[in-house]
């Protein structure tokens, strides 16, 4: 650590100034101390729980970054924890930003090795799991201190239970809340060192500003992303234990958190139908009565607070899905039998409600992160022996870590994870930026690709067939596979499907969903929950363990497919409720969506096959009441380009808009011209389009429209025979206002000239050739006339 120089005697602090503190008058103004401990030595009686902080405040803003965590490495080693928990809030704020995303600290998301590889290495090393700021935290834990975490920073539908007087569903949140005294502002968690560092950690993803579009940042390279990395791995290990805490003294030891005793009651929301009286009796017992739980207090944490902060948000309609029968009839209980008597009266209702509907939209890097945890937490619970993951084999020998890598998924994820993937399935835009939802979603319905026995690829390159032992695994964690799979569906339908992206996830998803075997294992999960319920006394009480006496009347059909049968049942009323409408994933409803190769097939089958006329059909659609309606499969086909309707001008062809190809006041001029010689020889060009000779057929030919009459509307509304307007005979000149004509006669004249034709004898000829052009017409167009009639 280098000099720590102050003058004491120009500091600006009250409790420094000599007319403050009694300081004769030959008080020395130039005293340096090389370390602040020294100085607070040096004076025991100036000694203030605000000194060390605001040294290191003035130090944040004149030294460099190097140097700051130098002498904050220091500081830890030489002061104790009493001095040291008075930084640790303010540490914690400067590191990873302010709650409400004002203050962007260090700003880890941005900071990458190659770009600033000193900081980033200084960083990294300093925010290590065995780096100097975790043996702070450490230090602080053995000291049992307590500190306030604001409950309006949490995640929506956790600061609108908590604020109405109901406790969450996860134990992170059990004998934390703080009631303010009479007159107080706001609502508080009493966190540990470990759980307020690592609560400021995961919320800096989600409170932080998003990364501006032009700054094009790698989410894997920054030094957040790899922190999560190195976290995971060092606290969900997938091979050995947890490493024990850092000791600040030899020999020593951090103690678990102690529970603490709730200052008011609570009713309970979730999943888990014990009372709350029971869950909060098992959550203290859970933590004193077994010493080996100890060692991974720390993990469960970590996995606690990064679920809560990153996967549980979404709407009010989620959230009043997710509710149990059991639940809601607890909470009305409670409010009915406490509202009188709180000292405070509880936020209304509707309000509370109303604070679940959060406008959250995850970001990109936030998906990506979430991604990361999946990935991990697949190792991390196939890393069991198989002999410790069969549970036939559970026994009181079994290690805490070992338990905790069996329940980490189903207990701490499944749901969370489930609401967090339909939000974003609801709401993502539909770009091609969905692949980093289609990919964490992917990665999350393969757990066999991060378990440690990997099958080596076939020479074939045929994909491998997934084993049965994940068949448990694909019925507890049905909706994942057949609810999104058919969201999924309807987003690809919607999208543009010709663009390669799109075209890609497509192919990702048909990809996982081909694989040998998986198939058959989400039809037997399907089966298995349309299977009949009998009705037999208590059979919602009973464990999802086999019994153990054969032919027990609990268990009258075998006990196997039983057991599965109501693991499945559970797991789909768990997360859509009991009234919940299951659409199976092989049913009729779902196979009318067809497959990608099938729907390419039958698309471009239909758009390709010709009517009676010769044309091509229309985009699919059925009849209305207001006319022609568009089917799913039509606007794919119109989406894609496969079919389209035929759009074409149907009015006068004179007033019709100047297209691009034409030259506008000449063709602005060629109408005054035709306008008034048709004004001027009406009658004559009547009389001439009414003989019945030649002359008559040969000036009906130019100047009537004889389509006109035979037209219809094709608009979607509806087809009706157009009014047969009674136009009469008219010349129009518009054709010379044509780019294309006035280059082809340009090009005739050009290659006359080659010739040595002048521009007069050229233009005899070219009169001369379209008379005869057009008698030839004339005599076809009568002949075919005479044939229709």
């Amino acid at each position: 650590m280098t000099t720590f120089r102050r003058r004491v005697a120009e500091w600006r602090l009250p409790y420094l100034r000599p007319a403050v503190i009694g300081v004769p008058q030959w008080f020395p103004k130039a005293i340096i101390f090389d370390s602040p401990q020294e100085a607070t030595m040096a004076f025991p009686h100036l000694q203030q729980p605000s000194f060390l902080l605001a040294s290191l405040k003035a130090d944040s803003i004149n030294k460099p970054f190097a140097q700051r965590c130098q002498d904050l490495v220091k500081v830890i080693e030489d002061f104790p924890a009493k001095e040291l928990h008075t930084i640790f809030p303010w540490l914690v704020e400067s590191i990873f930003g302010s709650l409400d995303g004002i203050l962007i600290g260090w700003n880890l998301r941005c900071l990458q090795g190659r770009m600033n590889p000193v900081e980033y290495n200084i960083a990294m090393e300093f925010l290590d799991p065995g780096g100097p700021m975790m043996k702070l935290v450490y230090k602080l834990q053995a000291e049992d201190y307590k500190f306030d975490f604001p409950v309006s920073y949490l995640p929506g539908p956790v600061k609108a239970s908590i604020q109405e007087r109901v406790l969450p569903d996860s134990p992170l949140y059990h004998n934390k809340v703080q009631f303010p005294p009479t007159g107080g502002l706001g609502l508080n968690l009493a966190l540990n060192p470990f759980e307020y560092y690592i609560f400021f950690f995961a919320l800096s993803l989600i409170t932080q500003k998003p990364l501006p579009v032009s700054l094009h940042v790698r989410t894997s390279d920054c030094a957040y992303f790899i922190l999560v990395d190195r976290y995971l791995s060092w606290f969900l290990p997938t091979e050995g234990s947890v490493p024990p805490p850092l000791s600040s003294s030899p020999g020593g030891t951090s103690p678990s958190p102690t529970p603490r005793t709730p200052a008011m009651p609570f009713a309970s929301y979730g999943l888990h139908h014990t009372s709350l009286l029971k869950r909060h009796i098992s959550h203290q017992t859970s933590v004193n009565a077994d010493p080996a739980s100890h060692e991974i207090w720390r993990s469960e944490t970590l996995l606690q607070v990064f679920v809560e902060m990153w996967l549980h948000h979404y709407s009010l309609e989620m959230y009043q899905k997710m509710q149990s029968p059991h639940a809601k009839l607890e909470v009305l209980h409670y409010r009915l039998s406490v509202s009188s008597a709180l000292h405070s009266p509880a936020q209304p209702s509707l309000q509370a409600l109303h604070a679940y509907q959060e406008s959250f939209t995850p970001t990109e890097e936030h998906v990506l992160v979430v991604r990361l945890l999946l990935k991990h937490l697949h190792a991390f619970a196939n890393s069991l022996k198989p002999e410790q993951a069969s549970p036939s084999t559970h026994s009181h020998a079994t290690s805490p870590l070992e338990e905790f890598k069996r329940a980490a998924v189903p207990r701490f994820v499944q749901q969370k994870l489930y609401l967090f993937l339909q939000h974003c399935f609801g709401h993502w835009p539909l770009d091609a930026s969905f692949r980093a939802v289609l990919e964490m979603w992917l990665s999350y319905l393969q757990p066999w690709r991060y378990a440690p026995e990997k099958q080596a690829q076939s020479s074939d390159s045929q994909p491998r067939c997934v084993s049965e032992k994940w068949a448990p695994f694909v019925q507890e964690n049905l909706l994942m596979y057949t609810k999104l799979f058919v969201g999924f569906l309807n987003r690809a339908l919607r999208t543009d499907l010709v663009s390669p992206k799109n075209a890609l996830m497509v192919f990702r998803v048909a990809k996982v969903f081909a694989q040998p075997n998986l198939a058959e294992m989400i039809q037997k999960g399907e089966q298995l929950f349309l299977e009949p319920e009998l009705v037999i006394p208590h059979r919602q009480h009973r464990l999802f363990t086999a019994p153990t006496v054969t032919g027990s009347f609990l268990s009258p059909w075998p006990p196997a497919v039983t057991d599965a049968s109501f693991k499945v049942k559970s797991h789909v009323y768990g997360l859509e409720g009991q009234d919940c409408k299951y659409t199976p994933m092989f049913g009729p409803e779902v196979r009318t969506l067809l497959s990608e190769a099938q729907l390419a097939q039958l698309t471009f089958a239909l758009g390709t096959t010709q009517d009676e006329n010769g044309k091509k059909q229309l985009p699919d659609c059925i009849v209305g009441d207001d006319g022609l309606i568009l089917t799913p499969l039509g606007r794919y086909q119109i989406i894609n380009g496969l079919r389209r309707f035929e759009i074409e001008y149907q009015g006068d062809s004179e007033l019709q808009p100047i297209r691009s190809y034409e030259i506008p006041s000449l063709v602005r001029a060629l109408f005054r011209l035709s306008s008034t010689i048709n004004r001027r020889f009406a009658g004559q060009m009547v009389a001439l389009c009414s003989r019945d000779d030649f002359l008559g057929s040969f000036c009906r030919y130019h100047l009537t429209e004889p389509v006109l009459a035979n037209r219809h509307l094709l608009s979607p509304v509806g087809r009706r025979q157009v009014a047969n307007h009674a136009r009469g005979p008219r010349l129009s000149l518009r054709f010379l206002g044509s780019y294309r004509t006035l280059l082809s006669l340009l090009l005739v004249f050009f290659v006359a000239s080659l010739f040595c034709i002048g521009p007069l004898p050229c233009s005899l000829l070219l009169v001369l050739g379209y008379l005869l052009y057009a008698m030839a017409m004339t005599l076809l167009t009568e002949r075919g006339k005479l044939h229709q009639l």
